[in-house]
């Protein structure tokens, strides 16, 4: 039987959204693996849509500083909470945010097979109750919280 499809937040507002966001833990896919110290930048552009900037280090904390510069663009527009980001043409794939501290400070990203996610925060780390909360609500939705994996940060 095919899972529901995953229900975002109400709403987003993207002037307190935009900003720098480490990645916490992931479903990593083949572009993420060995990649640590991830960090997702987001800033409005006149435009209206939204600069996209993936900040990470190959395979140590103390590797180089490298980055991937995509775009994003609201794609429901009632809500904010669904995005469409491209960092390559013409390849276009689908932002859920699917559960949103109410003061901005961590975030959680779906995808609808359920096969990716992203588990953002304003800071490097997330306390423990927090986290044990978010994978609570994750599995909600039909993840299996078991695939997502911390992301190596270093801390403040």
């Amino acid at each position: 039987m095919k899972p529901a499809p995953l229900q975002t937040v109400p709403h987003v507002d993207l002037n307190r959204y935009v900003g720098d966001w480490f990645v916490f833990a992931h479903i990593p896919y083949s572009l993420e693996k060995g990649k640590v110290g991830t960090l997702d930048r987001y800033a409005l552009r006149p435009d209206g849509k939204m600069d996209n900037i993936f900040l990470f280090r190959r395979g140590s904390l103390d590797a180089p500083l490298e980055q991937w510069k995509g775009v994003a663009w609201v794609h429901n527009k009632a809500t904010n909470a669904e995005w469409r980001v491209q960092f390559i043409w013409p390849l276009r794939v689908p932002y859920l945010i699917i559960d949103l501290d109410p003061d901005y400070q961590w975030s959680v990203i779906g995808y609808p097979n359920r096969k990716l996610a992203w588990v953002l925060s304003r800071k490097p780390v997330l306390d423990e109750a927090t986290y044990r909360g978010i994978l609570e609500r994750m599995a909600k939705q039909g993840y299996d919280t078991r695939l997502l994996v911390k992301v190596p940060q270093r801390s403040e």
